[in-house]
């Protein structure tokens, strides 16, 4: 069978049914639409399972027609959700990162900021990430209108620790410093950079048992008024970029906007290597305090 093929008969290729073929009945009725009995066209998947040709779907006055079978209607919501859904999975499988840091890319921030100050979606969820391929499933969830006793006046920003299949591989309760910083996107690069530590006692940290573990992080990240200034250097063509990073290296906190302003796109072990560079530069440089000086010339 794996050698025969199907053979479309191009008189019958009308695009307001399905595909037509002299041996169609090769493929099984799995992929044939009960309606017009030819090989599915953007098949559409109705409640009771069963597919049909999205044209035949609709009859030609725009009625949605029944399951010939068991008479029942094809429900567009859960059809536009099925959609909505799978197209989320694909963007955030864009972003995916498996070395503790993600850059994430927000669009249209003037819409989302409505969204959030009507409370038609007061916040939105980061692509997950990782620590590593095996390690910490992340992402961050931000509150474009505040959060709690932020609300209206900052930008409420959180890290999420999510399950994972590997989370028994994994130590628990999560301990690493977490690092956001909203990016300045013009050469001035004066990036808004905040840290915290876990704190270990909070469930937030512990080991999911759900999808997501409760959101903790900075409620008053950044300042509502100056997000919203028109030509601010964090807004730009209504898109804005925060990176998360988790800090498994305990970089000093000087040494933070150094890390945060070097070009994203070089591989994490060079930007790694530039850093400890950078830190025993300034270590070197660093005057020897008069008591310790004292110590040493006697």
């Amino acid at each position: 069978m794996a050698s025969q093929s199907i053979h479309l008969n191009s008189k019958f290729c009308d695009r307001t049914v399905g595909f037509n073929a002299r041996n169609k009945d090769l493929l099984g009725l799995a992929f044939l639409c009960r309606i017009c009995s030819l090989i599915l066209r953007d098949p559409v998947q109705l409640l009771c399972g069963h597919r049909q040709c999205k044209s035949c779907v609709e009859s030609i006055d725009g009625e949605v027609v029944k399951c010939p079978e068991y008479g029942i209607k094809p429900n567009q919501e859960i059809l536009h959700q099925d959609v909505a859904s799978l197209k989320q999975k694909v963007e955030d499988m864009q972003y995916i990162s498996y070395d503790g840091t993600l850059i994430w890319k927000i669009t249209a921030v003037k819409e989302r900021m409505i969204d959030a100050k009507s409370e038609r979606q007061t916040s939105i969820y980061s692509p997950p990430f990782y620590s590593s391929p095996i390690g910490y499933k992340m992402r961050a969830r931000l509150y474009l209108n505040g959060d709690g006793n932020a609300r209206r006046t900052h930008l409420s920003l959180f890290f999420v620790l999510m399950r994972s299949k590997n989370d028994a591989l994994l130590k628990f309760p999560f301990n690493y410093k977490v690092t956001f910083c909203l990016n300045d996107q013009t050469p001035a690069q004066r990036h808004i950079i905040d840290s915290f530590r876990p704190d270990i006692k909070s469930n937030s940290f512990q080991r999911p048992r759900s999808e997501m573990n409760i959101a903790s992080g900075i409620p008053k990240f950044f300042p509502l008024a100056m997000i919203e200034q028109e030509g601010n250097p964090y807004v730009r063509d209504d898109t804005m970029f925060i990176k998360i990073m988790v800090d498994f290296g305990d970089i000093p906190k000087t040494l933070l906007p150094y890390a945060l302003s070097l070009n994203s796109g070089l591989p994490t072990y060079i930007q790694q290597i530039l850093i400890k560079q950078e830190a025993e530069r300034r270590a070197q440089q660093t005057p020897i305090p008069p008591d310790l000086l004292r110590q040493h010339t006697g």
